[in-house]
């Protein structure tokens, strides 16, 4: 088979995969392996049957004459040879049917066992990437993780697991059918053994490498498939106004066409021996037919024999080739399949199994002692002993040339990025581990620059991080109000359950800013942070908003990064961040001049 090295790789990844399925999970396939056993044993039943029933139709003389088939003969008060042929006629037939049957259900139950479990995989990648820490999602292409878990995982449904619980099905029947085989002619079973085994041998031996080169291509050109298609439809207005859809679709169709390729070959490697084998067991059939002929009981008499024969090749040749198939398509799955046990293993959070914890005491200040951040050790400092305090129920601004850390140290202040040195306090009290930032993130609302906003209503997406089951109607129109969207709503048919289109595609800037804004209002935070949110918003409005944001309740902690120097005049302090020199309080008729 696979080269040992690549034998020891995939049994150590399905230990892992292994590890990952829950306990029902595990009793299941548990239970698809008896099943397989059952199966095996139906198989040797209908091909055993086929001895006496065709040695019933030929020479039932000697059925009845055998000392095996006198029990039976007696229980069914049997007199004659001839009253042999419907009981076992109807033997045979029921055989058949339990053996048919058994292969049914037992392909269903892989089938369902491989879907679901592939749906357990692709949920848990899911949930473990969510909690990643904010620093793996910023250094990777998000790309990467929607082609694991929509692409790859089907590829490892199908080709994994599905194939794994095929791979054993048809090892355990083939040994059934062998055995059935070998009760009927020996030779007959070594031969078929030893041919088969060479040839799949030899296939395999030769198209490993070939396997293994198209599985990495097949996990890469999937995940630039995706990359592709992601920047061509997330920047649709730059595409048509530059005209760039055929650049676009040339970086899609030369990965589109290496991914299909590598499918391709790997199709036609697992599928090829088939016509090889079946060539083959019709040989074998031919010759086992002339040998047989030869005996003294000559053709009538070797019948039977060949009847069972034919059975059993025609039962092994497509167990056989299952078997094959599933080997080549594991080997060809192998990149995907490591690709997504990587993302499995993606650490969780010591806080995960943990109840959403109460809010931390904030009644006093924010403080930042001596931090100090970047990203990674080769990269430069983001920001360097940084010292200040923020009281609450202040109004805050940040300013500074683009590039020097404003928004790195709101991350750090909204507990998204753990300070390289140095300290987060709340109150004097240091936040030390996952619960105490999750206890302080439950204090902040945050409006970005850029505005996340679902395929949903304006209500539903006002709503979506409250933590509320039942929507506050008092708190909601509240929330509208302040971020000036009371009369933009009234002006639409459907009013709060207007569709906005995918991102908010249907509004403009400004309003998809309105709509972060009420969100933030509505999640009831006294913490709430504006990193240029108010960029995309004409004079009047931000100056509306400003105003309505300034007018709410004196014990909201309000922290602003802006570049209009207008959006800041309220402020209580301003501090001027500068990624050599730290942070500095300036005042506003400093900004100005």
């Amino acid at each position: 088979m696979l080269n040992a090295p690549t034998i020891k790789t995939n049994y150590n990844n399905l230990n892992k995969l292994w590890l990952y399925l829950s306990i029902r999970r595990r009793s299941q396939f548990s239970l698809v392996l008896v099943l397989m056993i059952f199966a095996s044993f139906a198989e040797i039943l209908s091909i055993g049957a086929v001895l006496p029933f065709l040695g019933v139709l030929t020479t039932p003389e000697i059925i009845f004459e055998n000392s095996h088939i006198q029990p039976i003969i007696e229980l069914f008060d049997i007199n004659s040879p001839d009253q042999l042929i419907l009981p076992v006629t109807i033997f045979f037939i029921v055989i058949t049917i339990i053996a048919a049957l058994t292969r049914l259900i037992m392909l269903y139950a892989i089938t369902r066992l491989s879907f679901t479990t592939g749906s357990d995989l692709s949920v848990e990648i899911y949930r473990r990437t969510l909690f990643q820490k904010y620093t793996v999602h910023v250094s990777r292409n998000s790309s990467e993780i929607i082609n694991a878990i929509v692409q790859k995982i089907n590829t490892v449904i199908y080709d994994v697991i599905n194939a794994i619980l095929v791979l054993i099905s048809s090892v355990i029947l083939i040994f059934g059918i062998l055995f059935a085989i070998f009760l009927v002619d020996t030779s007959a079973a070594i031969f078929s053994i030893i041919s088969f085994s060479l040839i799949y041998l030899l296939i395999i031996k030769y198209t490993k490498n070939t396997l293994n080169k198209n599985s990495i291509r097949i996990a890469q050109e999937s995940t630039n498939m995706i990359k592709a298609l992601q920047e061509g439809l997330g920047g649709i207005r730059d595409v048509l106004i530059d005209g760039t859809q055929n650049a676009y679709c040339k970086i899609y169709a030369k990965a589109d066409i290496q991914f299909r390729v590598a499918q391709g070959i790997n199709r036609f490697i697992g599928i090829s021996p088939r016509y090889v084998i079946e060539a083959l067991g019709m040989i074998l059939i031919v010759i086992l037919a002339y040998f047989v002929s030869q005996r003294s009981t000559g053709i009538i008499g070797a019948i039977p024999l060949l009847g069972a024969l034919a059975l059993g090749a025609q039962r092994l040749l497509p167990v056989a080739q299952q078997a094959y198939t599933a080997v080549t398509t594991i080997a060809g799955a192998h990149s995907s399949f490591e690709d997504v046990l990587e993302l499995l293993d993606q650490e969780l959070p010591d806080y995960i199994d943990e109840p959403m914890p109460s809010h931390i005491i904030f009644n006093r200040n924010i403080t930042m002692k001596n931090i100090d951040f970047r990203y990674s050790k080769d990269t430069p400092w983001v920001i360097k002993n940084v010292n200040l305090v923020i009281e609450k129920g202040s109004r805050v601004g940040f300013v500074g040339q683009t590039g020097c850390g404003k928004s790195t140290m709101l991350d750090i202040l909204m507990g998204l990025l753990t300070p390289i040195d140095g300290s987060l306090l709340i109150d004097g009290n240091k936040l030390e581990n996952g619960l105490d930032y999750r206890g302080w993130q439950r204090h902040i609302a945050h409006v970005p620059q850029f505005i996340y906003l679902s395929d949903g209503t304006i209500e539903e997406n006002i709503v979506l991080s409250a933590t509320d089951k039942i929507v506050d109607r008092e708190k909601l129109q509240r929330s509208i109000s302040q971020a000036q969207l009371t009369d933009l709503i009234d002006s639409w048919p459907l009013k709060l359950n207007t569709i906005i289109g995918e991102n908010g595609v249907k509004l403009s800037g400004g309003q998809r800013q309105r709509i972060g804004i009420a969100r933030a209002l509505y999640k009831n935070a006294n913490v709430l942070i504006l990193d240029e949110a108010t960029s995309a918003l004409d004079n009047s409005t931000e100056k509306d908003i400003m105003n309505a944001i300034d007018s709410i309740d004196d014990d909201i902690t309000i922290m602003i990064i802006a570049h209009r120097t207008s959006t800041l005049k309220k402020c209580d302090q301003i501090f001027q961040v500068n990624s050599k020199n730290g942070v500095k309080i300036v005042l506003y008729d400093d900004l100005l001049n």
